[in-house]
């Protein structure tokens, strides 16, 4: 029996990363991507069959699809959408070319990859989609609004994409993190300096605050977890005979999806103001 191949993006580290090894380790056979061609390069080095794709050029997508097809030994049987990145700040100081950017890395390119994936899926008669959304695919939080808004849109298309493909023996997982160790923060942080006019924004001062936790080591909050914890639901969602449509990952994931179907809006909104 062939081994079974999952197309990775966003392996430059944590999540990324650790599930392509993982994975590779239990017997899949990983197509690893990274948008910078030196953390390509870090990939092969570690053992993994690696290739340059950055999210935001539709010409790199097509081509790093086309390379995975080359690679897959019987068909690309599962594609982890993973590769995302954040960009802090209220949203009146985000201007509409940094989040038409944003949502190139996190939306079009997801959907264009997945559209991909979705033929090729359907001549060999099955395949697994599994989206990694956020627990801000869930609730908004303030000074997180351009990546609530792409998780969001990942969130409405992977929903109406379950709808359309019923039937079809490919189905769509979402995987909704709360606080994972990874270099998210971090680069979260590069983004932020780079892009936000912090001194002519009326939050200034509330940006000092927001800065001083974006640059703490370890943790951010409590009840983070390590990527383990969400490997083990690609796992459940590869293997799984009939995979949910959502696997929560992380205890404030749990809490937050649950006060969102229980509480009215005034009260949520009370709830996750001071995150």
């Amino acid at each position: 029996m062939a081994t079974k191949a999952i197309l990775i993006t966003g392996c430059s580290s944590g999540i990324g990363l650790h599930c392509a090894l993982e994975l590779q380790r239990e017997g899949y056979q990983v197509l690893a991507t990274a948008r910078q061609t030196q953390d390509v390069d870090k990939l092969i080095e570690l053992g993994l069959t690696a290739h340059q794709l950055d999210l935001a050029d539709p010409a790199s997508v097509e081509a790093g699809f086309n390379w995975a097809v080359n690679q897959a030994e019987d068909g690309i049987y599962a594609l982890f959408n993973n590769g995302a990145y954040a960009l802090p700040g209220a949203l009146e100081d985000v201007t509409r070319a940094q989040l038409k950017c944003l949502f190139e890395t996190n939306v079009f390119g997801w959907h264009q990859l997945t559209n991909l994936c979705i033929e090729h899926m359907l001549e060999h008669k099955q395949g697994r989609i599994i989206q990694n959304s956020s627990v801000l695919g869930l609730v908004a939080m303030k000074f997180r609004g351009a990546y609530n808004a792409s998780k969001y849109a990942i969130e409405g298309l992977s929903d109406t994409l379950r709808l359309e493909l019923r039937h079809t023996n490919i189905y769509i997982s979402l995987i909704e993190p709360g606080p994972i160790l990874s270099k998210f923060r971090a680069n979260a942080l590069m983004q932020f300096e780079q892009n936000i006019d912090v001194n002519n924004s009326r939050f200034a001062q509330t940006y000092q605050k927001m800065l001083s936790r974006l640059k703490k080591e370890g943790p951010g909050m409590a009840f983070t977890e390590g990527p383990e914890s969400v490997l083990k639901r690609v796992r459940h969602a590869l293997n799984a005979k009939q995979p949910q449509a959502r696997y929560y990952v992380t205890k404030p994931t749990y809490f937050i999806g649950l006060m969102r179907r229980i509480l009215p809006t005034k009260w949520l909104d009370q709830l996750v103001k001071n995150f």
